[in-house]
């Protein structure tokens, strides 16, 4: 197997158990796994490909824990600009009942390259909705292509306005297909190997668009394939309300009765979990998708990260749906993650070092996953570097790590993924962005155009 070095990294951030910061940092990469890690002077220089990265900080490949990445066909839409998460919804369900397979994977792979040039290496998302023909195996089709490793989640609705959700009817799909088609899909694609660059992912859209047989039947189905679950849940005051009044219930009560809290269980946005909820998810190892930006775009209020941190509860960073967030830049949503909890906790409530720690180990913790989220020897070989002698990065480079996080880097000049790399020099290499772009424009405007 091939083998690659990188050497004299002006700094090399490990998050491994030491969470060393090493100057003059080299890496040894055998095939698809880390062999050494340490000073430049202590790390042999041959190899297959040799990269100085001179000037450069390394880190691990940021995790993406939710995203809608069909979402990015439909980015600010003048009618859901100034509206709140429910409003929003209903405003875009009808222009997503026109999604094709060719949109799926061509928003897929758009979603991808933004998510790789921004430090990206592992990636979930969630595909909830299944219009004329469209599968998820078109999501998993355009991850294989691009190169990003991926949690494929199985997302679902089963409930529409007829039966008091909020999706229209022509939008939700019978359960028994549903668990039929996640049934296939584990069997077809999941790997639970270490270092798997694929794994399947039950998840039922949200409260308000499944019942609870099929939030029920879909953990049985999980748990018998040993794979992970996902969904939303208390992301905003309404949806709070709308759990009270329908189950009687909190979301986090609500979850907890039908079986959905456990380590293999995470749920994107908790911005209105109560004590007693973090309480429950520290206690039963359940792990959170923090997404700061879309919380922020839908006025959703701010996610009580400081506390579910202090009570030991997993949390990982998402970027969430290009439709809520209008972007896709990870290290962005990083920087938002901190600014945010500063907002609503003070100055102390997060640090850049920790911002990082969440959007690498948090993130791997929360996806199920040991092989990813720190750079030490045995971990898969996913790591990124970007160029400290840009402008926006002028004058901090006395502390490169929280320059990363409170600077603007710009995008990634290297990114490796599986030992291979992916982006070199700033470009990707496994598809060409601009008729992707080109490409991708066309069928937004068709699918916007054509509701």
């Amino acid at each position: 197997m091939a083998t690659l070095a990188i050497r004299h990294a002006e700094l090399l951030v490990t998050m491994d158990g030491e969470r060393r910061e090493i100057r003059d940092g080299a890496m040894l990469v055998d095939g698809h796994r880390i062999v050494q890690v340490g000073p430049s002077a202590s790390v042999p220089a041959q190899a297959d490909r040799v990269i100085d990265l001179s000037g450069h900080i390394v880190i691990p490949g940021l995790v993406n824990t939710h995203h809608h990445m069909y979402q990015s066909l439909t980015r600010a839409i003048a009618a859901a600009q100034d509206a709140e998460l429910f409003g929003w919804l209903r405003t875009l369900y009808p222009i997503w009942a026109g999604l094709t397979p060719e949109m799926v994977e061509v928003s897929t792979l758009s979603a991808m390259a933004e998510l790789l040039l921004s430090g990206c290496t592992t990636s979930s998302d969630h595909l909830y909705l299944y219009p004329n023909g469209c599968r998820l195996d078109h999501s998993i089709e355009a991850a294989a292509r691009i190169g990003m490793r991926f949690h494929a989640s199985r997302g679902s609705m089963s409930v529409g306005v007829s039966r008091g959700g909020l999706p229209p009817d022509s939008l939700v799909e019978d359960e028994a297909s549903i668990l039929r088609d996640t049934q296939r899909l584990i069997e077809t694609y999941h790997d639970p190997e270490p270092g798997a660059m694929l794994r399947v992912v039950v998840a039922p859209c949200s409260p308000f668009s499944v019942s609870r047989d099929l939030m029920r039947e879909s953990a049985a189905l999980a748990r018998h394939y040993g794979v992970s679950m996902h969904t939303h849940l208390a992301e905003n005051a309404l949806d709070v309300a709308y759990s009270r009044e329908r189950f009687g219930m909190s979301p986090a009560e609500y979850v907890q009765d039908l079986g959905w809290v456990g380590p293999d269980v995470w749920h994107a946005h908790c911005v209105q979990l109560d004590a007693a909820g973090i309480e429950l998810f520290a206690r039963s190892g359940t792990g959170v998708a923090h997404c700061p930006c879309s919380n922020m775009r839908l006025a959703s209020g701010i996610a009580p990260i400081r506390a579910m941190r202090d009570a030991g509860v997993a949390v990982g960073l998402g970027v969430d749906g290009s439709a809520s967030n209008d972007s896709g830049q990870m290290l962005g949503e990083v920087r938002q993650a901190l600014l945010l909890q500063r907002v609503g906790s003070g100055p102390g409530a997060m640090s850049a070092r920790e911002a990082l720690e969440i959007a690498t180990l948090g993130g791997a913790r929360v996806l199920g996953r040991d092989d990813i989220g720190a750079l030490r020897p045995g971990m898969a070989a996913d790591f990124v570097a970007f160029d400290l002698r840009r402008p926006g990065l002028a004058g901090a480079l006395h502390d490169p790590l929280a320059a990363l996080v409170f600077c603007q880097p710009g995008e990634v000049a290297y990114s490796v993924i599986h030992g291979r790399v992916v982006v070199d020099g700033g470009r990707l290499t496994t598809v060409d962005t601009g008729p992707l772009v080109e490409r991708h424009n066309r069928l937004a405007r068709q699918l916007v155009e054509g509701a």
